[in-house]
């Protein structure tokens, strides 16, 4: 699915083209800003495959936002995006912004779903939708910056940031008070839609 690859290419601007199969949750963050507003992204890449669903689970219940990452050159990932998004909405707080990401898209002439399809699914269940390509850095940036402006506005009309398991940290001065010159941190979990054998190892785009 090519998910790792999309945190390297939003961390740290590069793109690797063989990476390790995820085992576990791996981490990454990032600051930027949003609004004016400086927010640290604090971001979990956790594994596609069925053997680590039930650690996939518990981080749910930490984030504020999840990236769920499916290859368009590959149907199988996209047909389980059904079953991942409502393990998602089961273990995860009311309040989280899910965004569908279709990774790969550089790889037109391999494409086995169409960015209709993505769209019809992402407006069906009320989810923000990109497609992107780690290979060319396309709408990386804007994938995980939509997702964070969502979660912002959600602060912004009244979440309660002091509920922790909402996956949000407001900032504070050195005050102590909140202040315009603090980050807030704001968790997002990284996950794709592996097939039901699991997801293929190795390569990356």
């Amino acid at each position: 699915m090519g998910k790792s690859c999309l945190l390297l290419q939003f961390t740290d601007k590069r793109f690797q083209h063989v990476h390790d199969l995820t085992i576990g949750v791996e981490f990454g963050s990032r600051m930027v800003s949003i609004d004016d507003k400086q927010i640290k992204l604090q971001i979990w890449d956790t594994a596609g495959q069925e053997s680590f669903r039930s650690i996939t689970r518990s981080y749910y219940r930490g984030a504020a936002g999840a990236l769920l990452v499916y290859d368009v050159t590959r149907r199988d990932t996209f047909e389980h995006l059904a079953s991942w998004l409502e393990d998602a909405k089961q273990h995860a707080n009311p309040n989280m912004t899910i965004m569908l990401v279709g990774n790969k898209a550089d790889l037109e002439h391999r494409r086995a779903v169409t960015k209709e399809e993505g769209a019809a699914f992402a407006e069906e269940h009320g989810l923000l939708f990109l497609e992107t390509s780690a290979k060319t850095s396309a709408n990386v940036e804007e994938a995980f910056i939509a997702a964070a402006g969502k979660i912002c506005e959600k602060i912004d009309g009244g979440l309660d940031v002091s509920n922790e398991s909402y996956g949000i940290k407001a900032g504070y001065g050195a005050g102590g008070r909140e202040a315009g010159g603090g980050a807030a941190t704001v968790g997002l979990g990284l996950g794709q839609q592996g097939a039901a054998g699991g997801a293929r190892a190795g390569g990356c785009c």
